[in-house]
């Protein structure tokens, strides 16, 4: 069975934070949430592990022998005066288990942490900090990861870094995993599909790659001649020996990459840029 959320509604007050929100997500799976702060991407998330209760919608999901959920919400909430073997050890007796020394070493290695480190993990880095929650979500080897904001505080090769770990898992585990986030660039690079979430309310879903290509309107192609395009003057293209930057509509693109072609420009690689306002259909 799939991790379904069907028509969740929560507020408080006057205030909805969410409005009939509905997604699901399979086995073997990425699914990212975008949105920005305030969204309602974290109370979704409370609401998955029932830290808060929805006001309407229901939940549904295979229960088995081992967790169904493992995620981390808002940031990872670690002993900071432990080190990582003492807060897994914590963290596993929590959830009914006893782990020797080397399944504990296991863990860590599984999201690529040192095994021998052993300083409070207080002087972590995020992207370690990061690490090490992930391994605690995933103790009782849960069907699904759900992670809030996975790459917040994190500089570019941590950013790589937690993405390649997640894949792996994904690849190798084939659990489900659900990340919210407010960086598209990050969920576009792992996703399969996206939701996209604004003032509590689903407002866009689909495929990754099809919903870039449906609101980007700046483009770089690359190409080793392509410097020397005539074609691509006329839309107003910069032109540098090696890559081009163009803006125009997603249909447009098609026509310009047959016209390079013709002109014996063979591209290697067609990067679109999402127009993030369009994405939101924000007027600016």
């Amino acid at each position: 069975m799939n991790l379904s959320i069907k028509n969740i509604s929560k507020s408080y007050g006057k205030i909805s934070a969410l409005k009939g929100v509905s997604m699901h997500c399979s086995k073997g799976e990425i699914i990212g949430l975008l949105g920005r702060n305030g969204a309602g991407k974290t109370t979704l998330f409370k609401i998955l592990f029932g830290l808060v209760q929805a006001d309407s919608g229901q939940l549904e999901f295979e229960h088995s022998k081992h967790k169904t959920l493992g995620g981390i919400i808002e940031k990872p909430g670690l002993y900071g005066y432990l080190n990582a073997h003492e807060n897994l050890k914590v963290f596993s007796r929590m959830q009914g288990l006893k782990l020797s020394e080397q399944e504990i070493e296991l863990s860590l290695q599984r999201v690529g942490l040192p095994i021998d480190r052993c300083d409070q993990v207080q002087h972590y880095s995020m992207g370690m900090k990061q690490r090490l929650g992930i391994a605690i979500a995933l103790l009782n080897h849960p069907s699904y990861l759900v992670l809030d904001e996975p790459f917040s505080g994190l500089d570019p090769i941590g950013i790589k870094a937690i993405s390649s770990l997640i894949l792996d898992l994904v690849a190798k585990d084939k659990i489900g995993v659900l990340i919210a986030s407010h960086l598209v660039d990050q969920l576009s690079a792992i996703s399969d599909r996206i939701y996209v979430i604004n003032d509590g309310e689903i407002i866009k879903s689909g495929e990754t790659q099809q919903l870039i290509r449906d609101h980007s309107q700046l483009y770089t192609l690359y190409a080793p001649n392509i410097g020397e395009s005539q074609c691509l003057k006329k839309y107003g293209a910069k032109l540098f020996p090696s890559k081009a930057i163009l803006q125009l509509d997603t249909p447009k693109i098609i026509e310009v990459l047959q016209e390079l072609q013709e002109e014996n420009i063979t591209i290697t690689s067609c990067v679109p840029e999402v127009d993030f306002e369009k994405l939101f259909d924000i007027k600016v």
